[in-house]
């Protein structure tokens, strides 16, 4: 009995297996901070410490979207036991990477882009939550006609190379059509080419820029910001935190809470489920952020309709 109880108490003493997850980004340690440290607390709340019971590898493209597939390789050989995205570059290089090791993802459109077989049945090694970027494309348009009512043309500034980029813009050219709004697409693959798309949106005398989607204009918040301020160009952008860098408006999904939502996927795969069968989740909190600052800066008149709607005003 006393062998017997030793070898109990032996096991109860035993070390937690500290699990390791992998976290893939496109952006900067310093873009990424407010949604990655999210993703830490609401790890903590279920139970889940950094350093105590798992690890947490990130990897950072800084930008450049054409690290994404080495970084996701690292992870894989790293033999992660989870692997979460940001956006869709790094789904996509991670779902390159393995179809075995569990991808917690936050994309625009998940069955578009083939990375699960339908929202409620993802049916692989990927889930997690659709951020409808794709649909509220339209909505940003029609906030620009809101914004500007005498609004007739917009330059549209979208990356070919980033699938979600082109369905975006894709979805805006019907409203266009039914605003009466010309858009005039202005392609851009790499930050280099930022300048001179703001400068062809001034000679196509572009009532305003409206910013889709992708890892090159969220990795130059900042920049694109300065540059449409320059120029006196009403700007529109999926993301808060363009706003907080000088863009005059912004429309889409809270990441910050997607990234919440997205550490109850973690947990779960952790205690055992499996990604095939975690149904994917909607974005269910969105934001208009408008910038008060810059709107006075552009003599911009924010109509009564819109300030009643927007989450947060920047003054």
């Amino acid at each position: 009995m006393g062998v017997l109880a030793w070898a109990d108490a032996g096991r109860a003493r035993a070390p937690e297996k500290v699990r390791q997850i992998g976290v893939l980004s496109p952006f900067s340690a310093s873009v990424a901070a407010p949604l990655h440290q999210a993703f830490r607390s609401s790890l903590s709340d279920l139970g889940w410490v950094e350093g105590k019971n798992v690890n947490i590898e990130y990897r950072y493209a800084e930008g450049s979207g054409n690290r994404l597939d080495d970084l996701a390789a690292d992870l894989v050989r790293l033999k992660v036991d989870v692997i979460v995205t940001s956006v869709t570059a790094d789904a996509l290089a991670a779902h390159k990477a393995t179809r075995t090791i569990p991808i917690v993802v936050a994309v625009g459109d998940p069955v578009a882009l083939g990375l699960v077989e339908s929202l409620a049945r993802p049916g692989g090694n990927v889930t997690g939550l659709s951020t409808m970027s794709v649909e509220t494309a339209g909505k940003r348009l029609e906030l620009l006609t809101d914004l500007l009512p005498k609004l007739s043309r917009v330059a549209v500034l979208w990356d070919p190379q980033s699938p979600i980029s082109t369905l975006a813009w894709k979805e805006t050219q019907l409203p266009a059509r039914r605003l009466g709004v010309q858009l005039h697409s202005l392609e851009v693959r790499s930050s280099d080419e930022l300048d001179q798309a703001v400068e062809s949106a001034i000679r196509s005398r572009a009532d305003a820029i409206d910013v889709m989607p992708g890892p090159v204009f969220t990795s130059n918040l900042k920049r694109i910001a300065d540059l449409a301020a320059k120029n006196r160009l009403p700007s529109i952008f999926p993301f808060p935190a363009y706003a907080d860098a000088g863009g005059l408006a912004t429309f889409g999904p809270d990441r910050v809470d997607l990234f919440r939502r997205a550490a109850t996927f973690v947990d779960r795969i952790l205690k055992g489920a499996k990604p095939r069968d975690l149904p994917i989740d909607r974005a269910i909190r969105f934001e208009l952020v408008i910038n008060m600052k810059t709107a006075k800066a552009l003599d911009i008149t924010i109509p009564e309709s819109v300030l009643v709607r927007a989450d947060r005003l920047i003054k």
